[in-house]
């Protein structure tokens, strides 16, 4: 059962900030979807919903997404998804339902780096910067090993490049959790190819252009540490990892792909 002894509608991000150094048990709140559902007591409740931003503005070299944008304004919006192929709106489309995805926050969802996440494994496939209002810019490769503990994520850039993306993944119900997921990005530069909820949290992968996708998907099998839970076994994750990879880098080779 969650307990909040205090909420605080905080009047700025540095008292917002200042609050949660006081305790380390003091919590910011997102869209609250998966704390309501966490057994824990909560000294203080920072609410800080009105200083942050809930738009995806689309600039020359990037879409500058604010840390309140919701889940289906991820799946939603044009022009982001035009860029990625649809990529980010795949990642998110089967999360519970539109309602839950209206109330979800992009900031709350990264940030609580779980491992099951879909949102933190395709924004692992891009160029992300996640901005913090303490520790400033993070690539989002470090943020995932932990940097930016104990801070208030503001916002979200995504750098634009000539990529073609895909997103895959596995679910034992249409609304489940995932059981695996899989997201890949083809630049003119590498393969980047990221799985996630192994259980644990997703991780990058760097491979040639020269390499087939049979190659990539068979290196990845060897090199993903999978582990057991109740939505799968070590080895049916295994098996997993090498099919979604197939079919996240067909998907990149189809010049007709939509999602």
């Amino acid at each position: 059962m969650l307990q909040i002894q205090q909420y605080i509608k905080s009047a700025s991000l540095d008292e917002a900030y200042e609050l949660l150094q006081k305790n380390r048990n003091n919590q910011i709140l997102g869209g609250m979807i998966w704390l309501k559902m966490q057994d824990r007591n909560i000294p203080v409740a920072i609410d800080c919903s009105d200083l942050l931003s809930d738009e995806i503005i689309e600039q020359e070299d990037g879409f500058l997404i604010g840390a309140m944008t919701s889940l289906r304004t991820l799946e939603t919006h044009p022009a982001l998804n035009a860029w990625c192929q649809n990529m980010l709106c795949d990642s998110v489309k089967d999360i519970v339902g539109v309602q839950l995805r209206n109330m979800a926050t992009l900031g709350g969802s990264l940030y609580s780096r779980f491992g099951f996440s879909d949102v933190l494994c395709a924004f692992l496939a891009l160029d992300t910067t996640v901005y913090f209002h303490h520790a400033g810019a993070v690539k989002i490769e470090d943020f995932v090993k932990g940097h930016g503990e104990r801070d208030i994520v503001t916002h979200v850039f995504v750098k634009k490049e000539a990529l073609k993306a895909a997103f895959r993944c596995v679910r034992r119900s249409a609304t489940d959790l995932s059981v695996l997921n899989v997201a890949a990005a083809r630049t003119e530069n590498e393969y980047r190819m990221v799985v996630g909820a192994t259980p644990k949290c997703a991780k990058r992968y760097s491979y040639s252009l020269d390499m087939s996708k049979e190659e990539i998907a068979s290196s990845l099998k060897e090199k993903v540490e999978c582990a057991s839970n109740l939505r799968g076994s070590a080895q049916y994750r295994k098996e997993l990892v090498y099919a979604c990879a197939l079919k996240a880098l067909a998907a990149i080779e189809e010049d007709s792909y939509a999602g």
